[in-house]
């Protein structure tokens, strides 16, 4: 067994890992068995959350894309190839279209999954070899708001806080992030800086009453996109009770006058119609933040997914400006990540308005710069396409060959029917992927495969600007290769082909980092003080690291000196401007899309783990009960939502999150785990002016019941992740699907589906043929033809391994608990062949898990709370919250929701 430190691929906190390693004594492979959090890495100390800790899990070959694929014509599966035979075909096909349509035919879009040096790779490729800035990323759907935030208020692209603030903040700031569910290990230090300070205060700016929300002090639940307007009111109370920071806006900014007109207007009473709540509540937040000795603010997708991102992001920045709230500990505007190495990809310049080092593409200079350093005559000074502008280049015929790489567009794009129709009408699509089965995969006409974590080195920045090395532990499954490895075969072959100079020879990433290095000389983010030998030795590092450094620098702006023309900081005139997109009579209510505590982004990885559905099984409606009831809608009914764009099936539940007129859909299902292309299928691409980013957290949508009285579960144990891949294609042919997986230790494949009338034997034989619930002699069988009911089980000695129920479904928990903890089935059989359809009398069901770690269900917690127990006893029996701590927020609502029996009213 071996043990080596690497880096979590999942969200921006970068929280350090060790994978374990297990060899074959007869082969001598290596195999990952096993992760836990490092206590040495500054991100986590030891955290990991129940994404993190179940890393070892994705490993599955299954789900792999193993060899190179090419299809000669649309419509026909790919076939196998030899990689030289896969590269040979793209480079063809690019070289034909540069030669005949110029550089900007081609375009590639590339994520914040990818490490430093294969984003340093691709922009070179892209910007110095092909002469194309159509070079855009994922990030563009995270991050880039916060970007152009940063830009035009502070001068320069950097978080200027750090996560050790949090310990010193006396107040906590947190504005569009559900930090519960998508920073969980940051919410853990909130958690613990506000037991060691019960005076520190948390205000939460968030529509729905979130995990993050029902934990703070004060909870603004404002209406969708009415951010600024809020920030506006709380700078003009700042104002008037005298809590700005007068000296410091005198010695440190410029603009101050202007925005102060803006705000004037923007009264307490006048924001609280505008925002949907109290002006004592915008009075108070106003107070605390300003006259606090030290606030911090935490903001995410909810300012950054907006038409108007960049407006919310400089207002929120104005308000630390306005009171000195930066540049000491505790104090600072901390924009939150979404991904891994979106801010290493910004660092190498991988957007289409960004170069290496923080450079601008707009600036000569910077472009000279560039030149320069990469040996060429110029950097092309043409704007590229960001990420909505390139796929609607796509759909035009304007770019006509798009290489994707380590993202799924087919899933994470806004307005999916156009990015569809792009992926459809391109001359050639390459997608460079680790996992095979993604929604974009279908499209591939090229099919390039790829390493992942535990596969790969290199190094990725987090939300702190702290740099870290990832490690490999183990080889590459099949023929997979690394993507700057991929990147730097495929440039190398296209530069033979066009007679250009290659301008990628590298052997290895260490020499891909050492040369980005070289271009962040003298710039904001200069790390030639850095290198793998130092980060090897004394272990992750923030920037600026600058040569001759013993350490990077945690704060920036101590000194109230800013990176602009000025040296001084940047107030934003933001006038307030409402959604992209109206509601009206057609649609009536606000659709919003986010992240859920155990999937991660389009499940790709996630979505090969049982346990992971366990807390949310299915992509789910929420609504406010009284616009279900105004409906006539239960819990569990299948509705239509249907906005300007698209419609999708799915359930809906009434959630206490939500206001009226408000509705909420995770953003992870897409057409690989559901019937429909998932929540962007009615998503606006309506974008930032500024920062390009599109507006995916708000569109109009209207909500109807839909008649499917057919209904069928089927479920079966072992092979589980080969079953999923299998059932996916035969979503598309319900009214309603959702395919998931359940289980720990004995993973099992669930689809459950919903019909307006019952589905054609051949259907129901393809099923049954995947679960193996098709032979005759083994299986058991009940059928009920005049009710429409029929059951169909698989034994396996005394235990359940495959079930398939239609016409009524109502034991679907009681029996998939069953297979999953392999129980003795003795009440299976004459359940089986009775004309009831519910579970027998005393076989409840667990109900939802929620403490992944430890399998505790959440009747199981409600159990011991009416026998009067309080949470920190029933931590101690259970041991629910006591490992990752992601469930602690919902573990003490239920304890102040569930009654003692016998307790006085």
């Amino acid at each position: 067994m071996h043990e080596t430190k690497s880096i979590c691929c999942y969200c921006g906190v970068g929280c350090g890992v060790i994978i374990r390693t297990d060899i074959d004594a007869g082969t001598g492979a290596a195999k990952i068995t096993g992760v836990r959090g490092d206590p040495d890495h500054p991100a986590n100390f030891g955290r990991l959350c129940t994404k993190g800790s179940t890393l070892h899990l994705t490993t599955h070959e299954e789900m792999r894309a193993l060899q190179p694929e090419i299809r000669t014509e649309r419509g026909v599966p790919r076939q196998p190839v030899s990689w030289d035979g896969a590269l040979d075909a793209v480079v063809d096909k690019f070289a034909s279209i540069i030669q005949q349509h110029g550089p900007d035919a081609v375009a590639f879009y590339i994520s914040g999954q990818l490490l430093t040096e294969d984003y340093y790779v691709f922009n070179k490729l892209a910007k110095g070899l092909i002469g194309t800035n159509n070079v855009d990323t994922n990030s563009r759907l995270c991050m880039s708001s916060a970007v152009a935030g940063y830009k035009v208020t502070l001068g320069m692209d950097a978080p200027p806080g750090c996560y050790e603030d949090i310990d010193h903040a006396q107040c906590i700031f947190i504005a569009g992030s559900n930090t519960a569910f998508a920073h969980p290990i940051l919410f853990r230090r909130i958690e613990d800086a506000r037991k060691k300070n019960p005076a520190l205060k948390m205000i939460v700016v968030d529509p729905r009453r979130t995990d993050t929300a029902s934990m703070a002090d004060l909870h603004l639940a404002i209406l969708p996109g009415t951010d600024v307007a809020l920030f506006n009111a709380m700078l003009h109370v700042m104002l008037w009770e005298g809590w700005c920071d007068q000296q410091y806006i005198a010695a440190h900014t410029v603009g101050f006058e202007q925005l102060k007109a803006t705000v004037k207007d923007f009264t307490p009473q006048f924001a609280a119609t505008i925002c949907g709540i109290a002006a004592e509540d915008i009075v108070q937040a106003a107070r605390w933040f300003a006259t606090s000795p030290a606030t911090l603010s935490l903001y995410c997708q909810g300012l950054n997914q907006s038409a108007h991102g960049t407006h919310k992001n400089a207002a929120l920045i104005n308000l630390h400006l306005a009171t000195g709230q930066i540049g000491k500990p505790g104090a600072a505007p901390f924009s939150l990540t979404g991904q891994p190495n979106a801010m290493g990809g910004r660092e190498v310049g991988g957007m289409a308005n960004l170069l290496s080092g923080h450079r601008n593409l707009a600036d000569p200079k910077h472009r000279a710069e560039v030149a320069a350093l990469w040996g060429i005559a110029d950097v092309p000074a043409k704007p590229g396409k960001t990420a909505v502008e390139m796929f609607e280049e796509v759909r035009s015929g304007a770019i006509k060959a798009i290489w994707i790489a380590c993202t799924n567009p087919a899933q994470s794009m806004p307005d999916l029917k156009l990015v569809n129709e792009a992926l459809q009408a391109a001359e050639m699509v390459v997608v460079q992927e680790a996992f095979r089965q993604t929604d974009t995969t279908h499209y591939a006409d090229v099919l390039l495969p790829a390493t992942t974590w535990g596969e790969k080195d290199g190094t990725v920045t987090n939300s702190e600007r702290c740099i870290s090395r990832v490690r490999a532990v183990v080889s590459a499954v099949g023929e997979a290769r690394h993507d700057w490895e991929i990147a730097v075969d495929f440039g190398q072959r296209l530069a033979h082909r066009l007679g250009r100079p290659s301008l990628l020879e590298f052997s290895n990433h260490e020499a891909i980092f050492n040369e980005h290095r070289e271009t962040t000389r003298d710039r904001d983010l200069d790390i030639t003080g850095l290198s793998y030998a130092l980060l090897e030795n004394s272990g992750p590092q923030q920037w600026p690291f600058v040569t001759g450094a013993v350490q990077g620098k945690k704060r920036l702006y101590e000194d109230g000196i800013f990176p602009t023309e000025s040296g001084r900081a940047n107030f934003v005139d933001t006038p307030y401007l409402p959604t992209a997109e109206d509601t009206d009579a057609r649609f009536p209510l606000h659709f919003n899309t986010g992240r859920l505590r155990d999937q991660w982004h389009g499940m790709s990885r996630t979505g090969n783990v049982g346990r992971l559905f366990s807390h949310v099984e299915e992509p789910l409606l929420s609504m406010h009960a009284d616009d279900m009831a105004r409906r006539k809608l239960m819990d569990g009914d299948i509705v239509q939502v249907t906005s300007r764009r698209g419609n999708l099936h799915l359930r809906v539940t009434a959630s206490p999150e939500m206001r009226p007129g408000q509705t909420f859909m995770p953003m992870h299902w897409g057409n690989q785990f559901m019937r429909g292309l998932g929540a962007n299928a009615l998503t606006i691409n309506k974008f930032d002016p500024q920062s390009k980013q599109p507006e995916l957290k708000h569109a109009a949508v209207q909500v109807s019941k839909l008649n499917l009285p057919w209904q069928i579960v089927a479920m079966r144990s072992g092979e589980a992740a080969h079953r999923l891949a299998r059932l996916q294609p035969l979503l598309a042919q319900f009214d309603y699907a959702a395919l998931g997986l359940y289980g720990r230790d004995n993973e099992l494949v669930i689809l459950q589906a919903a019909h307006h009338a019952a589905a054609p034997d051949a259907l129901l034989n393809e099923i049954d043929e995947i679960l193996q619930l098709d032979d005759e002699h083994k299986v058991m069988n009940y059928r009920d033809a005049k009710r429409g009911i029929s059951k169909r089980a698989l034994l396996h000695g005394d235990h359940l391994i495959g079930v398939r129920l239609t016409g009524e479904t109502v034991a679907r928990d009681w029996l998939k608990e069953l297979i999953a903890q392999t129980t003795d089935t003795k009440l299976l059989r004459s359940w089986l062949l009775a004309p009831v359809s519910a579970p027998p009398a005393g076989q409840n069901p667990r109900g939802r898990i929620i403490c992944n770690c430890f399998d505790v269900a959440e009747q199981e917690v409600a159990n011991e709370i009416k026998l009067g127990m309080d949470l920190p006893a029933i931590q101690k029996k259970l041991k629910c919250g006591t490992e990752c701590g992601s469930c602690l927020p919902e573990l003490k609502r239920l304890c102040a929701q569930v009654t003692v029996v016998g307790a006085q009213p």
